[in-house]
This record gives structure tokens, C-alpha cells and sequence, in this order.
């Protein structure tokens, strides 16, 4: 009987017949395959011992670094700038001072009642350099407290008897004229007691023999973003009376520049070298005032707390002032009782009198 062969029958016939060669191709056959395993396993050996590759994204550049005047906020040049000595100057506001020079340069003003119902201003400056600063007048106690708190330096001609008093006792920065002649002159086109100027430079030389050269204080609060929200009212017309029409104030927002145009007695209040006022900011101060014991002077309240009304990017904010002692900073908060933020710039402070002065806008 014939029984085909079949393909393995066949291969076996074929190993026994060739023993030797069929022994042969299989070692070669075990050490190819012994050889690719072991290249595949030294290749993912390799790999899994490298350390991922990391993209590292470029870094971006950091922004310049920005500094701001304590005292009025806007952008100075370095730090050293920010702890520049704070100057004030006493300025007159008759009718015949008028048009002052040096007030649209000032980074604060405080404006109050000197005597009879004329106001007076006190002006500070930091990073601001006025070539002419003027008329200069007497000091009042009130604005003694007032610069203390900018850790100021005060320039004046005299004063009343009570604010001398203070100013002469070693302890405050007294730039009186009648001590340092040469840092005042008297202008030959106005008649006196309205012709005493000085200027920066004069001041800043009475500062370095002094060394005077910074000032210690708590500035105002700040803010970059203009007042949003139906928390806040209207208010672009902003009217403040002290005494009488010589010296009452308005203002009107400027919705392109975002200042208040200050108008002095129905009319523009110009710098005579600078142009038209114009802070950024408007304060109210509710104070107190009383005659002192000379029956002619004024004292006004400087210490404790009072209300305040703020004009702010054409807005009306109701709140509080409030301050401690002479060199403790002025505190202002609303009626939440959250600080006030303040634009960069010019800030007018007015001291309108409890019983006879007025606060109004529209």
C-alpha cells in the first residue's frame, strides 16, 4: 500500500539524512535570533534611560520697572525721586496776588481761610521744580498741621503769632523769610505786602544746608481705572464757596483731559506762567473754624474727624477726613468706610467752614 509522504515527513527524512548541516543551520538560526534580541533590547534600554527633551519656551521680558511721586502720584524717573523733601510754600489769594505763579504745578493744595474771609493757599511740591513760586504770605497754624503730615518743609514771610510759635520751637522745617532773606526777593511789578517770589532751586539750596533731603509720609491712595458703577453719581459742576464771591470756587470736568477746571470768582483761575488749573482731583473738608484770642485770626480744625465730599473722574463720593496729630498722615475714606483712590495728579484740598461755607455740584 502506497502512503504519500507529507511536507513534515519529508523534512525529517531530510534531518537524518543530512545530520550535520541541519544541526548547523540551526545554531545560526538560535544566534541570529539571540543577536536581533539582544540589539532590540540594548535600543530600548537606551532610549528609556535618555531624559525626555524639554522645549524650554523663551522667557519673557520682564517690564521696566515704574515709580511714582509719593506725593502726587505720577510717574517720576527712579526710586530715589519717590523720597525726594517735600516743599510747601504758603501763597497768597487777594485779588491782588492774582494770577499766582507756581499753584498749576503743585502735586497738593490745601486752600482755607486766612483772616476776613480771604483763603490762602498752602502748595507742596516733591518732583515738581516751579521757577517762580509766588506771592508768598504769612503761615497760619492750621497749615503747620496740614505740611506735617507730608512731612513738608514750610516756606512763609511771618505769621501769626501762635504759628510762629510753633515754626521757631528747633523742630520744624521753617523756611521763613524773614531769616533767610536771600531765598525771597520782592518783584518791582507789584506793590507790597503782594511782591515776595522765590523759586525751587532757592528752596532746594535751603534744603541741602539743612539736610533736608527727604520726606517720611503716608501718601494718598491710588487708583489707574476711571470710577465705574451706579454706586457713583454724577457731579461735572462743582461749586464751593468759602466767605464772599471774590473767593468763591467752581469747577467744571473736562470729560477729554479728565481734570476740573477751576474758575476763581466767575472767572478762569490761571497760573500766570502755566495757564489754566486743572487738578485731577477735588476735595471738600468740612472743618470747624473760630476766631482766635486776637479777635482777628482764624483757627480752623485740623485734628479729630469731619465729613468730606470728593469729585473724582466727574463723580461725587460722600465720606469722612480724619487725622491724628501734626505729623500723622490725612486719612480719607468714604462712607463704607474703604480708603479713597485718587487719579494720578494734581489734588485741590478746600477747608469749607462748618456754618458758612457750602458744598454743591451738579
Amino acid at each position: 500500500m502506497n502512503i504519500k509522504t507529507t511536507g513534515f515527513a519529508r523534512i525529517g527524512h531530510w534531518i537524518s539524512a543530512h545530520k550535520k548541516s541541519a544541526v548547523l543551520i540551526l545554531a545560526v538560526l538560535l544566534i541570529a535570533i539571540g543577536v536581533g534580541g539582544w540589539l532590540i533590547y540594548q535600543n530600548f534600554s537606551q532610549k528609556s534611560d535618555e531624559t525626555p527633551r524639554v522645549t524650554e519656551k523663551p522667557k519673557a521680558e520682564k517690564p521696566p520697572q515704574k515709580y511714582y511721586s509719593k506725593l502726587s502720584g505720577v510717574e517720576v524717573e527712579s526710586e530715589e525721586s519717590t523720597n525726594k523733601a517735600v516743599v510747601g510754600v504758603m501763597i497768597e489769594n487777594s485779588p491782588n496776588a492774582r494770577p499766582q505763579s507756581g499753584l498749576q504745578e503743585a502735586g497738593v493744595v490745601f486752600e482755607a481761610i486766612a483772616e476776613a474771609g480771604i483763603t490762602r493757599f498752602l502748595a507742596l511740591y516733591q518732583n515738581e521744580s516751579p521757577e517762580l513760586i509766588g506771592p508768598v504770605r504769612s503761615v497760619r497754624e492750621y497749615y503747620i498741621d496740614w505740611a506735617g503730615g507730608f512731612d513738608s518743609s514750610l516756606a512763609h514771610v511771618g505769621g501769626s503769632y501762635a504759628a510762629l510759635q510753633r515754626m521757631r520751637d528747633g523742630q520744624h522745617k521753617d523756611i521763613d523769610q524773614f531769616f533767610n532773606a536771600g531765598t525771597f526777593w520782592r518783584s518791582t511789578d507789584r506793590y507790597a505786602p503782594h511782591n515776595v517770589y522765590t523759586n525751587f532751586k532757592n528752596l532746594e539750596t535751603i534744603h541741602q544746608s539743612n539736610n533736608w533731603n527727604s520726606s517720611n509720609f503716608q501718601p494718598l491712595e491710588r487708583k489707574d481705572k476711571a470710577l465705574e458703577g451706579e454706586e457713583y453719581a454724577a457731579a461735572t459742576n462743582v461749586y464751593i464757596d468759602f466767605s464772599s464771591a471774590t473767593y468763591s470756587t467752581s469747577y467744571v470736568y473736562n470729560s477729554e483731559t479728565k481734570n476740573y477746571d477751576r474758575s476763581l470768582a466767575g472767572a478762569p483761575h490761571h497760573d500766570r506762567e502755566k495757564g489754566q488749573i486743572s487738578p485731577k482731583n477735588i476735595v471738600a473738608m468740612k472743618v470747624d473754624m473760630s476766631l482766635e484770642s486776637d479777635g482777628y485770626h482764624n483757627q480752623i480744625q485740623t485734628l479729630g474727624q469731619g465729613e468730606a465730599v470728593f469729585f473724582i473722574d466727574g463723580k461725587v463720593i460722600n465720606g469722612f477726613w480724619s487725622k491724628n496729630s501734626e505729623n500723622s498722615p490725612l486719612v480719607f475714606k468714604d462712607s463704607n468706610e474703604k480708603p479713597i483712590k485718587f487719579n494720578r495728579g494734581q489734588t485741590w484740598i478746600s477747608a469749607v467752614p462748618n456754618h458758612s461755607g457750602s458744598v454743591s455740584w451738579e
